[in-house]
């Protein structure tokens, strides 16, 4: 009976709100007050509110309590890009294009074609790249401040894949990492699929909290540390050279693995030294051209310590094999030739062109952004919910992203990231005028 009687409560209120009779943003008794009302145990009301927040229905909040979601905003939103149908201006995405780019690959291919590399392309290629390619990605991470061998290099498709690898090769099911409270989806994904369990670790201004990070290592068997310290996705920060230093010393301390992940380090000038470099026996490094290049361009790096690069071949080779050669030798090519690091330094120009728009159009709003980055995070006023902005963002045709996706605790913060290196630049600042006015409405 009990069990029928929690099965009603769920349907009951899935219902109401499938309806509209409950509308977004409505506050719903406490977990207490539930279980008074409906007659159930304490535990019992928690777990009511745990599905109905699982089918997407409601949101608990810390300290706030748990609320009615916009039923209509897809909860993949900021994973998932087809979200952005057709005619929507992309403020969720960053895939930023420069103009020239397509002749660049035009004529990128006509050498290709007319090289006498040809037939090797059309063939198997080593699991982590030939050993010439493996060279030239050592030159382009030594430009990062990254010394390594060759044979430390990896070749694969993508940033994205390059974590999948790491994971595979390194990390067991079961195993405890430590991340940002705001992080990168695709790792979040990644995490997921392969089983793994995230602690978040609190922002602490330019970076995470490492003495918050200190105390779990001593209250857990963490196995691994993932972060971004140059350019962080989503809040933009650069860590500093000591705080490097302290979480490097931290890593040594407990035995962590570290994953750097520095798919946007190309638009920060002149960082501190990578976490690689300050504990190349420790870290795994893993960059890609999607950001600095183009989306497309599914070519990224993998640096690791010479004896985990056996293990990470093997996930390579249980994943794609090899990163299709064409693409490498194109790839390749334009690391030699320096037209990787033209299209960088003009993606980082353009990108604080779009930054200086944002700024002068959200001036008064609170933002958390760095000045030459893709993308602003834009907290929301006390009394105004990032679901009801979104969805009100979604039927003026602008695509956003919650601070959902990257969230990896049960604290949701009110806020939007805001992918600036998508459209025109007349669109964006359009659009972002669209996101001030939504937002300027909904405070009132």
């Amino acid at each position: 009976m009990a069990h029928a009687r929690y099965k009603t409560v769920v349907d009951t209120l899935a219902a109401q709100i499938r309806e509209g009779r409950l509308a977004p943003g409505t506050r719903l008794p406490t977990h207490r007050a539930l279980a008074a009302k409906e007659g159930l145990a304490l535990v019992t009301a928690t777990r009511v509110y745990s599905e109905l927040e699982a089918m997407g229905l409601v949101s608990g909040e810390t300290g706030r309590g748990t609320f009615v979601r916009e039923a209509l905003l897809p909860r993949s939103l900021g994973v998932d890009p087809q979200l952005a149908a057709a005619g929507m201006v992309d403020l969720n995405f960053n895939y930023p294009s420069l103009p020239g780019q397509a002749p660049l690959l035009r004529s990128a291919l006509r050498q290709l074609a007319a090289s006498g590399d040809l037939d090797a392309l059309l063939r198997y290629q080593p699991h982590g790249g030939r050993p010439h390619e493996r060279a030239t990605a050592a030159r382009h991470l030594a430009s990062r401040g990254l010394k390594v061998r060759a044979e430390q290099v990896a070749i694969v498709s993508g940033a994205q894949h390059g974590l999948a690898t790491t994971v595979m090769a390194l990390l067991n099911p079961g195993d405890v990492v430590a991340v940002d409270a705001l992080t990168y989806p695709g790792f979040k994904i990644l995490a997921e699929t392969c089983r793994l369990e995230l602690a978040a670790m609190p922002a602490a201004g330019q970076g995470p909290d490492l003495d918050a990070l200190e105390a779990l290592c001593k209250r857990r068997r963490v196995r691994a540390v993932y972060t971004m310290p140059t350019l962080h996705n989503p809040l933009g920060w650069v860590m500093a050279a000591s705080r490097r230093r302290q979480l490097v010393a931290i890593a040594r301390r407990h035995g962590l693995l570290i994953i750097e992940d520095a798919a946007y380090a190309f638009l920060a000038p002149d960082p501190p030294e990578p976490l690689a470099a300050l504990a190349p026996e420790a870290t795994v490094y893993v960059s890609g051209l999607s950001k600095s290049v183009a989306t497309g361009l599914r070519v990224g790096f993998v640096a690791a310590p010479t004896a985990w690069m056996p293990k990470i071949e093997r996930a390579i080779r249980a994943t794609t094999w090899n990163t299709p050669a064409v693409m490498t030798a194109i790839a390749c090519a334009w690391l030699d030739d320096g037209t990787v690091a033209r299209l960088e330094a003009q993606m980082r120009q353009d990108a604080m062109t779009r930054q200086s728009i944002a700024a002068e159009v959200l001036t008064g709003l609170r933002t958390v952004r760095h000045p030459a980055s893709y993308f602003t995070w834009l907290p929301l006023p006390e009394e105004v919910r990032a679901d009801k902005v979104a969805m009100a963002l979604k039927t003026e045709g602008i695509s956003v992203s919650t601070a959902e996706p990257f969230a990896t605790n049960a604290h949701v913060p009110h806020a939007l990231r805001l992918a600036l290196g998508s459209v025109e630049l007349d669109a964006l600042r359009n659009a972002l005028e669209k996101v001030r006015r939504v937002i300027d409405d909904q405070a009132y």
